[in-house]
């Protein structure tokens, strides 16, 4: 790959994931903030993104891929994008501010997938040049959470604005990155292969269905951290939490160096294992911790954030292209991410936005019994888990 391509390649990842994460983390406090919004209104919020998760596939694979150069449809979402972005700061009432998010998100979620065309067009091996890629949107998450601190900009509206400038940025090199024509129609291009339908064979082996269901329910504890970590570090008095929070980030990209050792040493259940348990203690270091002699707990919650992340996501990526094969592993990853980022995700920020307000009595959040709801469903699907997934040592495809 030629050093300009490289270039032009990590700065788009790096723009892709800075605006995400310039508004995402802080998006709760700001809106308890600035719209006095209710915990169901904050989970509604945070909803819109696995929405757009399940319906951005469709887009992609029947719209964009078909009819679209890749860089310049990416280019037009992300300018439209900025301007909504810049116009959620001028929203004043929560249903509007909703809606915005939803149509934002559809504009979004998009991008990252037509981001990653972008980068495995130009690579001759993928597998190989792709990380070195990739690491740049971590980066790019990272340096967001550094500027809102260095900015000090955590509880203002300023957030938005960075995120829709760094927005209108990639909107215009979008224009310059590499040509990545569309594909026109090809066989696979239907409502059905978006979805990933061909993968439904893989239910029919029970340690994969197994797996499944418990991807699906973890997916309720991690809405709790996306949707309110941020607000709770702020309430209870973590100074910068949004730059402290960066540190999960850093984890996650250090864990994820050991996976493909201990997948193959410990096997795939005892590193999924590990990750149920680390939502476990994360959620009773957050229980217990505060910004006076237990801060150390709060940093623990943070940075536990890695292992929840790699041992369970990542490794479950990794157990699913096992089990599908080079046939049908690319609808089983869609069918993956639709089950968790869409439908696990939805349900989970829902539910997380009505027990915050459950356990809100007089305008205070009890967080302590908050962050005991996220342990606890942690603690079922462990032991869902542990009774009846049972996996053969060595994977084989369905």
């Amino acid at each position: 790959m030629k050093p300009i391509v490289f270039t032009k390649l990590s700065l788009m990842m790096l723009l892709e994931y800075f605006i995400w994460g310039a508004w995402y983390v802080t998006m709760g406090t700001y809106m308890s903030t600035f719209l006095d919004s209710t915990g169901v209104q904050i989970g509604a919020a945070y909803s819109a993104l696995a929405i757009a998760t399940m319906i951005s596939p469709f887009f992609v694979g029947m719209v964009a891929d078909r009819y679209f150069a890749a860089q310049r449809i990416m280019g037009i979402l992300h300018i439209v994008g900025a301007v909504l972005l810049y116009l959620a700061t001028q929203i004043s009432g929560n249903t509007a501010f909703y809606w915005l998010i939803v149509v934002y998100s559809l504009l979004y979620m998009p991008t990252i997938a037509l981001s990653n065309s972008i980068a495995f067009q130009q690579m001759a091996d993928p597998g190989r040049q792709f990380p070195w890629i990739r690491v740049f949107g971590t980066i790019g998450w990272i340096v967001a959470g550094l500027m809102i601190g260095f900015l000090g900009i955590e509880k203002t509206p300023n957030t938005w604005i960075m995120a829709a400038s760094a927005s209108a940025l990639l909107g215009i090199i979008s224009f310059v990155l590499p040509h990545t024509p569309p594909k026109g129609k090809v066989s696979g291009s239907d409502a059905s292969s978006a979805l990933g339908t061909e993968a439904f064979v893989l239910f029919k082996d029970k340690p994969y269905l197994i797996f499944f269901i418990a991807a699906i329910l973890v997916c309720i504890p991690l809405s709790f951290y996306y949707g309110f970590a941020n607000l709770f570090l702020n309430l209870v008095g973590m100074e910068n939490a949004a730059g402290k929070m960066i540190l999960g980030q850093v984890s996650e990209a250090v864990f994820i160096l050991a996976i493909p050792f201990l997948f193959n040493s410990i096997g795939v259940k005892k590193m999924l294992l590990l990750g149920m348990t680390a939502w476990i203690l994360r959620y009773v270091c957050f229980a217990f911790g505060n910004a006076d002699a237990n801060l150390w707990m709060l940093y623990a919650g943070i940075i536990l954030h890695g292992i929840c992340y790699d041992f369970f996501f990542v490794t479950g990526y990794m157990y699913t292209e096992k089990k599908a094969g080079e046939k049908i592993k690319n609808a089983a990853q869609g069918l993956f991410t639709f089950a968790t980022y869409g439908v696990g995700m939805f349900i989970g920020t829902w539910f997380s936005g009505f027990t915050t307000d459950y356990y809100t009595v007089n305008g205070e959040q009890q967080w302590t019994q908050i962050w005991f709801v996220p342990a606890y469903i942690a603690i079922a699907v462990m032991l869902y888990f542990i009774f009846f997934f049972k996996e053969k040592t060595e994977i084989k495809a369905v």
